[in-house]
C-alpha cells in the first residue's frame, strides 16, 4: 500500500508523536491492581476504545475453550476474560479452576468479567437449567421475604452469596480486580431474579449483593449494573442508583446489535459512568463502535462466536483489528498506580501510526496503514 502524502501538518505531528511515546513491545504481563485502577482505565478509554472480550461458560473444568476459539480466529488473544460460576454440580466442583484461569488470566494481560448463573434461595447450591432451577419463579410472598432483611429467604439468599465469598477473596488477594456482574438481566423476566421493577424488586437484590460483599470487605468488586436490550424506556425502574454501580452495562439478545436509542437510553442512566456491552452475540464491527464509542468493553457470549447467524471469522476478525479494539498485549493497567496505555494511533481515513517495519530503532520513518494487530502499529503512552 503507498503510503499517501503528508497534508496541512498533519505528517509532523505524527512524528512527533513517534518521538514522544517510542514503540514497545507489547504489554506481557498485569501487575497486582485495585478496582480503582480498572474503574479508572475505563473512564479514560471511554469514546475512544473498546476491549474485545471472549466469555467462556460450560464447563468449568475447561475454563477458556471459548477464548481458544477466539485465539484460532484471529490470532489474538481477547483484552477481557469472561467467566461464570454456574449452578451445576459439576461446574460448582471446578469453581476453583475457573478462578484459577482468572488469575492465570489477568497475570498474562487480559481483564478478568464474572457472572453468575445462580440457584434460587429456595433449593440447595446446585439446580439445573430448568422450571425447579436457574428457570424458577418465585412467588410475590416469596419475593417479599427475599429482600426484606432476616427472613429465612433473605438469609438463604446471603448464604447463597457466601459461597462465592472464598473465591472473590483469593481474587482480591492475587491482586485482580473483577468486573462482577451479578443479577444480570434484571430486567428480563427469563430468571427467577429478573423482572420485577421497582425499590423492592430486581435491583434490591443486586443492592443485597453489593452491601453483603462490601460488609465482607472485598475491595477488588467493579460493579457491573446489567440489563437486557428490551423495554428500554424503562430501564431507570431497575437503576440501582450511583453509589452501587461503576459500569453500566447491556446484554445484545433481541437485536443483533445495539441500537443508537440502546446506546443513548444507556448513555443517560449511567450518568457520566463507563457503559459496556456485556454480552453479545455478533461481535460489533468497526462502524458500530465508530457511531456507539463510548462501550468501553464487549463480550461475546460463548459459542455464538461460531454461530453462522451471528458471526463468520472475518466479521470475527474485522472486530478484532478494528482502529478502537484493544486486544491482550495492547494495553496495561496497574502499573504502580498509574495507567499505560499500549495500543494504536488512529490517523486519516481510519488508518494507523505504522513503522515500517517493525524496526524500532530511532529515526525509523513512521507511515500511516490500514490497521492490523502487529507489533508495528503498537505504541505506548506511560501513566
Amino acid at each position: 500500500m503507498r503510503t499517501p502524502r503528508p497534508r496541512h501538518g498533519w505528517w509532523s505531528l505524527v512524528l512527533v508523536l513517534a518521538a514522544v511515546l517510542g514503540l514497545a513491545p507489547p504489554a506481557h504481563a498485569f501487575p497486582a491492581a485495585s478496582r480503582t485502577d480498572l474503574i479508572n482505565y475505563l473512564t479514560g478509554i471511554s469514546g475512544r476504545s473498546t476491549l474485545s472480550g471472549q466469555h467462556n461458560r460450560e464447563p468449568n473444568s475447561d475454563p477458556t475453550r471459548y477464548t481458544r476459539l477466539a485465539q484460532g480466529i484471529t490470532g489474538q488473544t481477547p483484552g477481557l476474560w469472561g467467566g461464570d460460576f454456574l449452578f451445576s454440580s459439576a461446574d460448582v466442583a471446578n469453581r476453583q479452576t475457573m478462578v484459577s484461569e482468572a488469575i492465570r488470566q489477568w497475570q498474562g494481560g487480559s481483564v478478568v468479567a464474572l457472572t453468575w448463573h445462580m440457584c434460587p434461595p429456595t433449593t440447595g447450591s446446585t439446580c439445573g437449567w430448568d422450571s425447579a432451577g436457574v428457570l424458577s419463579r418465585l412467588s410475590d410472598n416469596q419475593w417479599s421475604q427475599l429482600v426484606t432483611n432476616g427472613t429465612s429467604l433473605n438469609n438463604a439468599y446471603k448464604s447463597r452469596l457466601a459461597e462465592a465469598l472464598p473465591h472473590l477473596r483469593r481474587l482480591q488477594s492475587a491482586g485482580v480486580p473483577v468486573l462482577w456482574r451479578p443479577v444480570h438481566e434484571m430486567n428480563d423476566g427469563w430468571s427467577w431474579w429478573g423482572g420485577r421493577p421497582g425499590a423492592n424488586g430486581s435491583r434490591k437484590l443486586y443492592q443485597i449483593a453489593y452491601d453483603y460483599y462490601t460488609a465482607q470487605g472485598l475491595t477488588n468488586l467493579v460493579w457491573v449494573w446489567n440489563v437486557k436490550d428490551l423495554d428500554m424506556g424503562s430501564i431507570g425502574q431497575y437503576w440501582p442508583g450511583g453509589a452501587y454501580a461503576d459500569v453500566a452495562s447491556l446484554d445484545v439478545w433481541v437485536k443483533l446489535e445495539p441500537s443508537a436509542s440502546d446506546y443513548q437510553a444507556m448513555l443517560g442512566v449511567a450518568g457520566g459512568k463507563p457503559i459496556s456491552l456485556a454480552e453479545v452475540g455478533r461481535a460489533p464491527s468497526p462502524a458500530l463502535l465508530d457511531a456507539q464509542p463510548r462501550w468501553t468493553w464487549f463480550m461475546v457470549w460463548a459459542e455464538w462466536l461460531i454461530d453462522p447467524a451471528y458471526n463468520t471469522n472475518a466479521s470475527v476478525q474485522a472486530s478484532y483489528f478494528g482502529p478502537r479494539v484493544l486486544n491482550r498485549g495492547e494495553f496495561t493497567i496497574g502499573d504502580g498506580g498509574g495507567v499505560t496505555r499500549t495500543g494504536k494511533i488512529r490517523g486519516l481515513g481510519g488508518r494507523c501510526v505504522d513503522v515500517r517495519g517493525g524496526v524500532n530503532a530511532d529515526g525509523t520513518p513512521p507511515q500511516i496503514w490500514a490497521c492490523t494487530a502487529n507489533a508495528n502499529q503498537k505504541w505506548t503512552l506511560p501513566a
